[in-house]
């Protein structure tokens, strides 16, 4: 990630276009309905199809409240229709949302946003949109130099926010390799990793997401290096984004881009199948 210091505004996902209080107001209103239906965040999340954590991100206005949550949410809470009226004016926001990124990220965040493939190895930690909010904060609590409790919590919304694109339609096709090691490492603490755990899951029961793991015993691996994602932007030829040490790369380069593809093929080829990998998740989680 860049220095602090370095980050300059906006930062938030929609002051420039006007849509955040329009994302707060409505997520103070889908809380408030389900408090008074005395519903627990994972409980309306059970019924509308999502995580706790989003539920809590969406109420917070952090994360967009999607259109169908709405109106799911409006039959179960009562809403008498009060949530189903905001569905046009959230899809207008939708529309005119804009990423909510450091100005060095953005460029890669704009095509994150409109791809239409992503794959990502992971080498050291749980990739940012299959974060939990609890461990994308314990991420950015414990980073050094210390950041303000500000920054956190922006970086964490700006994590968080991401993730909207499992939300799109049509999906676009995702798939992880992730080390196994990163399933031992409990970051956060064990009710923060359990919950992790279990979204991990979640996320790849869905149909157009794969992940599978680099068992630690593998005595031969194609890259001894960082972590990378391949992307396919809508219209245009695949990309690939690195960081290490605070320093990001987006590379375009056809060459470069296909050795790493080439790399990423080799790696999903030796991991576990997602069938297995989600076996060792399980067991992992059960470990706990």
């Amino acid at each position: 990630m860049a220095d602090e210091a370095s980050e300059r505004r906006p930062e938030t996902p929609a002051e420039a276009d006007g849509t955040t209080g329009l994302f707060t107001a409505v997520g103070k209103l889908l809380k408030l309905l389900r408090e008074r239906a005395g519903l627990t965040q994972k409980e309306l999340g059970e019924a509308v199809g999502y995580g706790p954590d989003a539920i809590g991100a969406m109420e917070r206005g952090v994360r967009v409240a999607r259109p169908e949550v709405l109106e799911k949410a409006d039959a179960l809470l009562d809403a008498g229709g009060l949530l189903r009226a905001m569905v046009p004016e959230i899809k207008e926001g939708m529309k005119k949302a804009r990423t909510r990124h450091p100005e060095w990220y953005r460029d890669y965040a704009g095509l994150e946003a409109e791809a239409v493939e992503l794959h990502h190895y992971c080498n050291h930690g749980v990739q940012g949109l299959l974060q939990t909010e609890g461990y994308a904060r314990a991420v950015f609590t414990q980073r050094r130099p210390f950041l303000s409790e500000e920054t956190i919590e922006r970086r964490v919304a700006d994590r968080l926010s991401r993730q909207q694109v499992f939300d799109r339609w049509p999906p676009p096709a995702v798939s992880y390799v992730l080390e196994e090691f990163i399933l031992d490492r409990p970051i956060g603490g064990r009710a923060v990793f359990a919950e992790q755990l279990r979204h991990l899951l979640r996320i790849g029961s869905m149909r157009n997401v794969e992940i599978q793991v680099m068992p630690t015993c593998r005595e031969e691996h194609p890259n001894l290096d960082s972590a990378f994602n391949l992307l396919t932007p809508k219209g245009h030829a695949q990309v690939a984004y690195t960081e290490a040490q605070g320093h990001p790369r987006l590379i375009t380069d056809r060459e470069e881009v296909r050795k790493i593809a080439d790399r990423y093929g080799i790696m999903r080829a030796m991991a576990l199948n997602p069938t297995e990998s989600r076996a060792l998740i399980e067991k992992k989680l059960g470990e706990l």
